[in-house]
């Protein structure tokens, strides 16, 4: 047995640092846990923290499909497993995280990872680890770095990117008359790459991004954001676009409506929705103020859409197997929602992660990973929206919706200028 080898990982560690450690351990991790009975898939994820709600929320929409497909005889008669730990939204547990799955977890692949400032610390380790093909599935990010050189290699994406999320936003803000455009973002690579996204879009519109504030990951509601509505005030915004988690999101929110500063506030899909609301909303006689100038875009349709087969069969299982968080992760109070679009997002990515498992010949093999992957070409995934795969497309699903709040949930948004007016 390899001896604890992740605790050996530092957080000023560089990778370069890494290949005495890989070399100890690679014997570990190409012997990788797919038993007669069951497959191993590794997760870290945020369980703690402010950013709890994403990762927990994630588990469960997954563990409930996982479970379906256990009871229905499994993989080639394996059970799915998911070996779990907690990284609280930041990278340096995340690393270590990884590197205990891999090496001595020995996981057949990484699936549903929390977030861009743990995910970009890790893509370099799987670069590292490329002749073993530990490959990362379905990370709950939109970020850029693993979807192109030098680490897209080693991940594969279901939802719609950051890209695509703030240029819709961007584009519908822009039709509607709303050019000035300011925004509020987490200052770290998510931010970034939000922040980016935001400016590209506006450069085709020939704008600019007006103004623009940022907080430290890890903010929580209780803390203030009076000081980033008033740069943003300075501005004289149309809208402000944040790209953050729920937390500070739903503080900068509370604080603009408070501090005066009344334009629409659009949040992206990462936020996840339902906690932001419950901020919010929670303890308020009369909400209204605080979310009626709510724009949210998601990467998955609404779980209130049951003309959706994808969303009937999710809704379903939810209720069915109710999935918990393990105990053993439970450090602050958490209650789950019955359906988030987080958890139909960690669905959708446990019934493709299932279905790839499948088209996988005899006993399941890294080396038939990529194969079986590319190997799935306008499948149905029940969404109303075909999935595709290739060696240059390694993301499935391209399309963004649009949500606002009405009578205390979030709606599908179809008209921008009615609203808006």
């Amino acid at each position: 047995m390899l001896a604890a080898p992740w605790m050996k990982w530092g957080a000023g560690a560089g990778v370069a640092g890494l290949g005495a450690l890989l070399s100890r351990g690679r014997a570990a991790a190409e012997s990788y846990q797919v038993s007669e009975d069951e497959i191993v898939l590794g997760m870290s994820a945020a369980f703690s923290g402010p950013s709890r709600g994403l990762g927990s929320e994630l588990y469960r929409g997954a563990k409930a499909c996982f479970n379906h497909v256990n009871d229905n005889g499994g993989i080639g008669g394996r059970r799915i497993s998911l070996k779990l730990y907690d990284d609280g939204y930041q990278p340096d547990p995340c690393v270590r995280n990884t590197m205990k799955l891999m090496l001595e977890d020995r996981v057949f692949l990484l699936f549903g990872y929390v977030g861009t400032p743990t995910v970009t610390r890790v893509l370099p380790l799987l670069k590292k680890f490329q002749d073993e093909r530990v490959y990362l599935f379905f990370p709950f990010t939109g970020a850029q770095p693993q979807r192109e050189p030098p680490y897209g290699d080693f991940a594969f994406n279901l939802r719609a990117s950051y890209r695509q999320e703030t240029a819709g936003l961007v584009d519908n803000f822009v039709r509607a008359g709303r050019k000035r455009i300011a925004v509020f973002y987490q200052a770290d690579a998510y931010g970034r790459s939000g922040w980016a996204g935001v400016r590209a879009a506006l450069k085709r519109h020939g704008g600019e991004i007006v103004g623009e504030a940022t907080y430290r990951r890890g903010q929580r509601f209780t803390g203030s954001m009076r000081r980033q509505v008033e740069i943003l005030t300075a501005a004289s915004p149309d809208a402000v676009i944040c790209i953050g988690s729920y937390a500070a999101c739903a503080g900068f929110a509370r604080d603009a409506v408070d501090l005066g500063l009344r334009v629409p506030i659009a949040n992206l899909s990462f936020v996840g929705s339902e906690n932001l609301l419950k901020l919010l909303t929670e303890g308020r006689g009369d909400p209204e103020p605080y979310t009626r100038l709510l724009v949210n875009s998601q990467v998955v349709p609404s779980y209130e859409d049951t003309s959706i087969p994808a969303v009937r069969e999710y809704r379903e299982l939810m209720a069915h197997y109710d999935p918990q968080i393990p105990e053993q992760l439970v450090k602050e109070p958490y209650t789950p929602f019955p359906q988030s679009f987080v958890s139909l997002e960690g669905f959708l990515d446990a019934k493709l992660m299932a279905e790839i498992l499948r088209r996988l010949e005899g006993v399941p093999d890294r080396a038939g990973l990529e194969e079986a992957v590319f190997s799935v070409r306008d499948f149905d995934l029940g969404i109303g929206e075909q999935v595709s795969f290739g060696p240059t497309r390694r993301q499935g699903l391209q399309r963004v919706y649009y949500t606002v709040v009405r009578n205390g949930r979030f709606v599908t948004l179809d008209d921008w200028q009615g609203w808006l007016s």
